[in-house]
């Protein structure tokens, strides 16, 4: 397969090397063995810190639901009401920056960007423990959403960097476990602080935000030196590996592996891509795993103390990890993530179902169990892999997981005291989301069919100088080479196939 030559500019905007970009071009010889060997190097130094990073996040994030547990409404002298306010002023900032944040994350270096955005959000973290009333409540939550946005979108975008678009599912769902983990053990670790109650002065949920918060300022310092950039600059590959690390990239319709300068056309393109608009949709009705602080909420029944709700919740987030990384690589191996992704939302609308009829606290326990298994095996690969164009893929993401995020903002609201202890308010809401949210996937699915069909049958073929091709056509555009077509067109080009 013919492969372009980006040698214009590395993955940051900067231009490469002749020598470098020549070798890239030429190609290299790798066994397979070695190839798996150069996949296992880069699964041990990329994704497990991602995941501590993004467990850190999950922890941070969700540490104000401990908080109440343990007093925070009283002490600070707060209702129901400025409490569920305090949990939606996070949501808005941390949506709406997500985008370009990842643009940002593109133009610096992954290292730079993600771990500044750590330590500013562990400084954040930690101030939550100083607040004394509503008005500092508020102010901290805003300053968070504004620190964390982008974390999420860019760490998925980050992966897409580095392998093919069909082993982005597995890393996705290893890296995004994490979070079921964080769930898992935040319950344990606030059960575990919140027996510092009284230590200087201070009580359980302030020593909560404030221990949490130094332990991520502290990884975020880590994180400068650990996290490595792109695939053209790692150094924990030769350079041959590197080379054939980008190659491999190309061949996989990943044409702008080795590098890409920046344009604001790869952003439009973003924006007026009817994709990015159904796949934000798609995530916007899904259930947010960011907003799903109900969960918690329903083992705080009048019949549990707060430390048995909290251990009530890890068998439930242990069951979450484990599904999402089964979910991850059975999408990898089968090749399609539409079916899966179907079959999650089933099992959301008949979770949630369960939990509107059910007057039973162990039959609402197992539904939780169901929601779980809906909610967090987010298939975010399938999106990933349909996009072409690295700044084009960082802003779709972005959107997507930014339309997702928005959707805290609301959940945040339904799941109000006065319904305890069923939420039938909330459950209805969320059921309806989850099948709008279905409709959309089918939406996706059928159109992403329909495009490859027509790119079959040559309707979407370029006029390409020097080549007869009786399909090409003026509307799809006149280039000298493929090459120019696949780098100009990403994945317009006629050549390239959607995943499903």
């Amino acid at each position: 397969m013919a492969v372009a030559d980006f040698s214009s500019a590395d993955p940051s905007g900067n231009t490469m090397q002749g020598s470098k970009a020549s070798t890239i071009s030429s190609g290299t010889d790798i066994s397979v063995a070695h190839e798996r060997a150069i996949l296992r190097k880069i699964d041990l130094h990329v994704i497990p810190w991602l995941a501590l990073l993004y467990l850190l996040n999950f922890l941070d994030r969700g540490s104000i639901g401990n908080a109440k547990l343990y007093g925070l409404e009283k002490d600070i002298g707060i209702d129901d009401r400025q409490y569920l306010t305090a949990l939606t002023v996070f949501f808005f900032p941390y949506a709406l920056l997500e985008p370009a944040s990842n643009v940002i994350l593109r133009r610096l270096k992954p290292s730079i960007w993600l771990s500044s955005m750590m330590l500013a959000w562990g400084i954040v973290m930690t101030c939550h423990g100083l607040i004394k009333d509503y008005g500092g409540l508020v102010t901290v939550r805003v300053l968070l959403g504004v620190t964390e946005a982008g974390l999420y979108p860019g760490i998925v975008f980050y992966i897409s960097s580095w392998y093919k678009r069909s082993e982005m599912g597995s890393r996705v769902a290893f890296f995004f476990s994490s979070a079921t983990v964080a769930g898992a053990f935040s319950g344990l670790l606030a059960a575990a602080i919140a027996n510092m109650d009284g230590v200087g002065g201070k009580t359980g949920w302030e020593w909560i935000f404030i221990l949490e918060g130094l332990a991520t300022v502290v990884v975020g310092l880590m994180s400068y030196w650990i996290i490595q950039d792109f695939p053209d600059t790692a150094k924990f590959l030769t350079e041959q590996e590197r080379v054939f690390v980008i190659r491999r990239l190309q061949d996989d319709m990943k044409l702008s592996a080795g590098g890409e300068a920046f344009k604001k056309d790869y952003i439009w393109q973003s924006l007026k891509d009817w994709k990015t608009w159904i796949a934000s949709m798609r995530l916007f009705y899904h259930v947010s795993p960011a907003a799903d602080a109900h969960l918690q909420w329903e083992f705080t029944w009048d019949w549990f103390h707060a430390t048995q709700a909290n251990l009530l919740s890890v068998p439930v987030y242990a069951w979450g990890c484990i599904l999402t990384c089964v979910i991850g690589v059975l999408g990898d191996r089968i090749g399609s993530r539409s079916y899966i992704n179907f079959t999650l939302f089933t099992v959301g609308l008949i979770a949630y179902a369960i939990l509107i009829a059910s007057k039973s606290p162990a039959l609402s326990y197992f539904a939780v169990y169901l929601a779980v298994s809906a909610i967090y095996p987010i298939i975010l690969a399938w999106i990933a892999s349909n996009v072409e164009g690295a700044y084009k893929r960082s802003v779709t993401l972005g959107m997507a997981i930014g339309f997702g995020n928005i959707n805290g903002a609301v959940t945040a609201n339904i799941y109000r005291a006065q319904d305890i202890p069923w939420y039938r308010l909330g459950h209805g809401i969320v059921l309806a989301y989850i099948g709008f949210g279905l409709i959309c996937s089918l939406l996706y699915a059928v159109l992403l069919k329909q495009e490859n069909a027509r790119r079959d049958r040559g309707e979407r073929d370029e006029i390409i100088e020097g080549i007869d091709n009786d399909h090409g056509h003026e509307r799809n555009g006149i280039f000298k080479s493929v090459e120019e077509a696949k780098t100009v067109k990403g994945d317009d080009w006629s050549g390239f196939r959607y995943t499903l």
